[in-house]
């Protein structure tokens, strides 16, 4: 039976999906965007091309690309989280109490160390049961996350009163509003993620299972791959990833509460289509979902000068998700035709 490490790192295997040429295309493409977006906004107000525009995107996007990257793995694997703000949140909560425990503003580097430790291992707990319940139930997994996003907000709600807790030590306001070499720490978090999230879905077994069970779990099954131990790891994984967005979302607004962030699930599941994930798992890259990304950061961050009302924003959000789902519909008959004409 494949053993846990042997899973995450044995040898090194190819991603299934289109070839290198493609995967350049699908790149050069969402660079064609993200410039029309650019300039679209630089023509349409002289504030856009500024250094508060770009130091306000640098900051804002770490939060949401961490929790897009915490949505992608499951997603690739054929599954979805619908939990992954409120394990954010938790996580984020469970670093507070911890720091609280120890002085609150006081605490030092060593409570520090401990909160962010047990706010990993409460967001690894949280994916794992959902990992479990996924893969050894056989319930479907969008059932399986609202459920278990029900749980997290009624008992967040609870223990909380409704409310939020902040005040904590300078350094971890830092973490969260400061720089390094004048880029942004939160930032330079999220490229590490990044590097990680890219490493692991393209050069682990890990990464070659997740795409697979996507594909076809049957035919991955039977193939030899353990695919219960390997949702339960993507889950897992998935859950600890919420956890490192719950603490830079804690330490950016220097406060944690139950319901932050409920907005950005509809824009991680946007970013992942426009980033050509597939809906019904298999396909997918780390690249085309970042660049997805700060497209729709530059956009919020346009409209946000412009004026443009929150809410016509957050329904701007899902008219591009309808948008994209349909152009990539009409772009696969396509190309089925093409190959129809051709053969």
């Amino acid at each position: 039976m494949t053993s846990i490490a042997s899973l995450l790192f044995g040898q090194k295997l190819g991603t299934p999906g289109a070839s290198a040429s493609s995967a350049r295309g699908e790149i050069a493409g969402l660079l064609v965007v993200l410039a029309a977006v650019f300039l679209l906004f630089s023509l349409t107000t002289n504030r856009f091309l500024s250094a508060e525009t770009f130091t306000s995107v640098a900051f804002q996007l770490p939060e949401l690309g961490l929790l897009t990257l915490a949505m992608l793995m499951p997603l690739i694997s054929g599954g979805f989280n619908l939990a992954i703000t409120y394990t954010a949140n938790m996580a984020g909560l469970v670093l507070a109490w911890v720091l609280q425990a120890n002085g609150g503003a006081d605490a030092g580097v060593a409570a520090f160390v401990l909160g962010v430790a047990a706010a990993l291992l409460s967001g690894a707990v949280i994916g794992g049961v959902m990992g479990v319940v996924v893969a050894y139930t056989g319930a479907h997994p969008i059932l399986v996350s609202l459920s278990m996003m029900i749980f997290l907000r009624g008992l967040g709600e609870f223990l909380t009163r409704g409310g939020d807790i902040s005040g904590f030590s300078s350094f971890v306001v830092h973490l969260g509003q400061g720089t390094l070499l004048g880029i942004p720490i939160p930032l330079l978090i999220f490229i590490a993620c990044v590097a990680i999230w890219t490493i692991l879905l393209k050069r682990t077994r890990l990464g070659f299972a997740t795409h697979m069970i996507g594909s076809n779990p049957e035919a991955t099954r039977y193939s030899g791959v353990d695919t219960h131990r390997a949702i339960m790891l993507v889950y897992t994984l998935s859950g600890v990833m919420c956890a490192i967005a719950g603490i830079v979302m804690l330490a950016r607004f220097n406060s944690v509460r139950v319901g932050h962030g409920e907005s950005y699930l509809l824009i991680t599941v946007l970013a992942s289509f426009l980033g050509r994930v597939d809906p019904f798992g298999g396909f997918g890259r780390v690249m085309p979902v970042v660049i997805s990304l700060v497209i729709l950061q530059v956009i919020a961050s346009g409209l946000n000068l412009l004026g443009t009302n929150q809410h016509l924003a957050t329904a701007l959000w899902g008219v591009i998700l309808i948008v994209v789902m349909i152009v990539r519909y009409v772009w696969a008959r396509l190309q089925v035709g093409s190959l129809l004409l051709r053969s």
